[in-house]
């Protein structure tokens, strides 16, 4: 007989590849976790496991049962959140994005929260290969990342642009490239690509390539990028949502550029599946709320006066 129990068992012990942890996630005990896979071997009629003392390693049907138990837990999640999809203040969101978006829109969604209490947030910061993954498997309803995404089973669309923020220590001085490259250069993931953009922009005449600067320092964590400005250690350009969520914001500043630059976020869903509506409700009152607060009135709208 079918199980859902037993492909839940079997996801979670290849996902920590191990039965102890296996039993200590699903609050079982380790004999109850082998006498899941063995059920669920019995049921396909096939070895899901080649046991190696503790440790065990898929087989070819295991790899395949694995594939498959994802697909359908995916598709029961999705089929479970579409039920609600209609209701704008109520229900559960699943979305991830890099720490830079994050940032600020996490806090925004949890104040929506705060007024609607039917409304439940699980939000992850993640990188772009992982947020990907994640959106295909089901995990999330919805991604949102900095570059077009191109995969047959994904749907990117674009969503939201913020301005790019050429941020140095608060006491530089500097105005031109020379100046920039004798500081030097703080990066992070995606980081090179930011600043070669908006350098090339303002710099047409001077700039070439980003690998002319000292590289005076890497972080994973755009989060905490601004700490090494601060500290006067390089410059470095990130999202202006890192500059106004940072607790460093009043030891740096933000350079003055004849030509500023937007950065564009993308929304990223599995292809086919309907978002619920309540995550256009709750991105779409974010982008009004940062339009007003760039620009003095609401997106689309004249200002009065």
């Amino acid at each position: 007989m079918f199980n859902a129990l037993y492909f839940r068992t079997f996801i979670t012990l290849v996902e920590t590849g191990s039965f102890t942890r296996t039993a200590q996630r699903l609050e079982m005990t380790q004999p109850g976790v082998s006498q899941h896979v063995r059920k669920l071997e019995r049921y396909l009629d096939k070895t899901l496991l080649e046991r190696q003392g503790r440790r065990f390693r898929l087989t070819e049907a295991g790899r395949r049962a694995y594939d498959y138990a994802v697909k359908l837990f995916s598709e029961h999640e999705q089929f479970r959140h579409s039920l609600d999809d209609e209701s704008l203040d109520s229900g559960e969101c699943r979305l991830a994005s890099p720490g830079s978006i994050g940032l600020m829109l996490y806090p925004f969604i949890l104040g929506q929260q705060q007024r609607h209490p039917g409304l439940t947030v699980s939000y992850c910061f993640a990188f772009h290969q992982e947020i990907l993954a994640d959106v295909l498997a089901g995990r999330h309803d919805l991604g949102i990342v900095t570059e077009v995404t191109r995969h047959p089973d994904l749907e990117c669309e674009a969503w939201h642009d913020e301005p790019l923020s050429l941020v140095v220590p608060a006491d530089f001085t500097g105005t031109s490239l020379n100046d920039l490259l004798g500081l030097g250069f703080i990066s992070y993931t995606d980081g090179l690509d930011k600043a070669g953009s908006l350098l090339r922009a303002n710099f047409p005449d001077d700039f070439s390539s980003m690998s002319h600067f000292p590289r005076q320092g890497f972080t994973n964590e755009v989060g905490m990028v601004l700490d090494a400005v601060a500290r006067g250690l390089g410059f470095s350009v990130v999202s202006r949502l890192v500059l106004e969520t940072s607790p460093w914001q009043r030891q740096v500043r933000e350079m003055t550029l004849t030509h500023p630059m937007d950065e564009t976020l993308y929304l990223v869903s599995r292809r086919g599946a309907r978002v619920p509506s309540r995550y256009h409700h709750l991105l779409e009152a974010f982008r009004e709320q940062r339009h007003l607060e760039r620009f003095g009135h609401p997106e689309g709208r004249q200002a009065e006066g």
